[in-house]
């Protein structure tokens, strides 16, 4: 059977929508001005921009002036930096602007991809940019076309001339004549000439001679912050700004030229020259505050620090182990920490657990006095010795908990456990007592909804402490439980209030769970896969199987 050709109905304009559209109100227009130096001539042209686009702007009865936005000494290849022309893009986002005027695309923007993405962005929005010198309106048909082509152009120009400038930089390089004139600390600029600020050379001179006097960077940063002493910009001291005066041969009266150049003058990235570009080293341009020999032991002094690593810095808590012990999952090195909320207790904790959201799959931690009597073992040493260590041993790694692996420096590899008895040393009769007196009374530490399974349970897993929670079960009544504190990134299963009672009076042989016969007998409880692992006070540990709950499969 032959189909009916579909039938056309066609719907008639209405002449009052387009007699209304007829009526336009006045073009909300903004000017933008850009110059890029704070040359005088430039200055000039800046002002003349303002005044010429104001006069032409309020002299058209069609138009009506929103604004006139101008950056001064600042390049067209990156908007970044450019406050008003960004303030001027906000203003058209929130429908402020109809219209954008300016002078010609290169004052527009120099960069290609830039200029056609804001151009598309006010497209969309209904928002054209004229363009005079080019005579281009965004809006028209082949808008976008000159645009990308002419703003190609003018990327290019923008190259060429940063690589005549360039060339004039190196020219000037090569005569000797430093073409920066940047602000330094000590010295201060007359008549392109560096001349010694008394005031400040003393501080130089201060930093260098702390230095070789063994102080670490560190040391002289808050040396100089207590004492309200600023840098050459007013801003407080920090670590970079002393490395920079001591790496600075500029103090020694001589100038290294072109130790950074710019990769590419779009993206205006810098980068330090290490051998990509020739560098101009002039000697005496200025006078010294630092002199050749001092400046070259403190060079010297950096580089002998810089192997020690850690060990150099003496404002830190190192010694032998800093740096040696070494976490093969996460490959953080561990770090030296000491309590003394319950005793004197010195430990070395992996780097990774000390930062939120830290991933650790090793947990725990290595005590200190273990740790030395482990490496004298290793060692074949009565007794421990840091400088036969450092000779001997390369790295440490813990593969696993209460476990070291030795790499020597002769290519030995020795693995040796290590018992940590941390909680165990520190519970001392005097403080097993005060604690014991202090829960009778009632007087929990921290939380009231604390029990006596609280900061007891451990996760292998990731080191962390079990947490007790409330849960809705499906007919409504209310579950207590307990569940890793680092549930988001760890998998381990959450354990019922009821059973892990039950199952802590099975580890304790007795009938019927008891919180005081717990708090005297059990020092810790470690959670791994199915098993709880009772640790006693008295040394010795209980494993007990536990059934992890399934979730039933939701059904089709």
């Amino acid at each position: 059977m032959r189909e009916s050709p579909p039938k056309v109905i066609t719907i008639p304009a209405k002449p009052e929508v387009a007699s209304r559209q007829a009526i336009q109100r006045q073009l909300r227009v903004a000017a933008y001005c850009r110059v890029s130096t704070d040359s005088e001539e430039q200055i000039t042209s800046y002002e003349a921009q303002k005044a010429y686009y104001t006069q032409k702007i309020e002299e058209n009865p069609d138009w009506e002036l929103a604004g006139i936005f101008a950056d001064k000494g600042l390049s067209g290849t990156s908007m970044k930096k450019r406050e008003n022309f960004n303030k001027m893009i906000a203003a058209c986002k929130k429908g402020k602007i109809d219209t954008i005027l300016t002078k010609s695309l290169s004052r527009f923007a120099r960069n290609t991809v830039d200029c056609l993405e804001t151009v598309r962005m006010l497209k969309a929005n209904g928002i054209g940019g004229i363009f005079e010198k080019e005579n281009i309106n965004s809006l028209s048909g082949d808008g976008e076309l000159m645009l990308t082509i002419l703003a190609s152009f003018a990327q290019e120009e923008s190259r060429s001339l940063s690589e005549n400038v360039k060339w004039g930089i190196r020219k000037r390089f090569e005569k000797g004549d430093p073409c920066n004139r940047n602000p330094i600390l000590g010295y201060e600029w007359v008549d392109d000439k560096l001349v010694v600020v008394p005031e400040e050379a003393e501080i130089v001179k201060r930093i260098f001679r702390n230095f070789l006097d063994g102080k670490s960077r560190l040391e002289t940063e808050r040396e100089l912050n207590a004492e309200g002493i600023t840098t050459k910009r007013g801003y407080r001291w920090i670590d970079s700004n002393i490395k920079v005066i001591l790496t600075n041969i500029t103090y020694t009266g001589n100038m290294l030229l072109q130790k950074e150049y710019i990769t590419d003058p779009i993206t205006k990235h810098r980068k330090k020259n290490n051998g990509e570009l020739p560098k101009y080293y002039v000697e005496n341009t200025h006078e010294a505050i630092i002199d050749m020999e001092t400046f070259r032991w403190v060079q010297e002094e950096m580089e002998r620090r810089k192997k020690l690593g850690p060990l150099a810095n003496k404002s830190l808590n190192t010694c032998c182990f800093t740096g040696k012990i070494k976490c093969p999952f996460c490959h953080k090195s561990y770090m030296h920490e000491i309590r003394t909320d319950r005793g004197y207790v010195e430990y070395w904790l992996c780097g990774s657990r000390k930062r939120k959201g830290g991933r650790c799959t090793v947990g725990g931690s290595i005590n200190h006095k273990h740790l030395q009597e482990t490496c004298a073992k290793v060692l074949g040493l009565q007794e421990f010795d840091e400088s036969v260590f450092l000779e001997r041993v390369d790295v440490i790694y813990v593969p696993k908990r209460e476990t070291l692996e030795f790499h020597l420096k002769d290519g030995t590899v020795v693995t040796e456990a290590c018992k940590n008895t941390g909680h165990q040393d520190c519970w001392t009769e005097e403080r097993r007592a005060a604690t014991s007196l202090k829960r009778r009374n009632g007087k929990r530490p921290n939380r009231a909804d604390m029990t006596c399974f609280s900061k007891v349970i451990k996760c292998v897993r990731c080191g962390c402490n079990f947490r007790k929670g409330t849960r809705t079960s499906a007919n409504g009544d209310k579950v207590s439980h307990w569940r890793c504190s680092e549930h988001k990134g760890c998998n381990s299963a959450s354990l019922r209030d009821d059973l892990l009672r039950t199952m802590a009076a099975q580890g304790l042989s007795i009938d019927a769970f008891n919180e005081e016969e717990f708090e005297r007998r059990i020092d810790h409880i470690d959670v791994e896969e199915d098993r709880l692992k009772f640790y006693f006070r008295d040394g010795h540990s209980v494993t007990e199987h536990w059934p992890i709950p399934r979730r039933k499969k939701c059904q089709k």
